[in-house]
């Protein structure tokens, strides 16, 4: 069995380009948990891991789920929300520095639109498929 990085399956015409850039951002952030103070690296710092964790699962089961995507999209789109504020109290509470929040910031932004456009998609397509 070949296990690949997800991005390696860029030629795949059923890739969802938003998986890739979720995986690479928890490689990256899971490297920050690390610098948390003690007294927030098994509370904040592990619920920010278990969250972006929660949303790849909800990605994937989005991408092999059948005609109900957007039901996994929005829960996604929750878990993205809540992302954005355990990341800025993160930044509030000196876990992470401005430039990493920045940074993070950008990512989510990014991740959100994707995901947003994905469920409007799903969405449309579902409500085509009931008529």
């Amino acid at each position: 069995m070949d296990l690949q990085h997800p991005s390696s399956n860029a030629g795949n015409k059923n890739d969802i380009t938003v998986l890739p850039l979720l995986y690479d951002f928890i490689v990256w952030f899971s490297g920050k948990i690390g610098a948390y103070p003690k007294k927030y690296n098994y509370s904040l710092g592990e619920r920010v891991i278990n969250t972006l964790l929660d949303i790849l699962e909800r990605l994937i089961e989005a991408r092999y789920s059948g005609k109900k995507k957007s039901h996994f999209l929005r829960q996604s789109n929750i878990l993205i929300e809540k992302l954005r504020y355990l990341i800025r109290l993160s930044k509030d509470l000196q876990c992470i520095t401005i430039k990493e929040y920045e940074y993070a910031a950008k990512k989510l932004h990014d991740i959100g639109c994707m995901v947003g456009g994905w469920e409007q998609y799903s969405k449309e397509k579902e409500v085509g498929e009931e008529v």
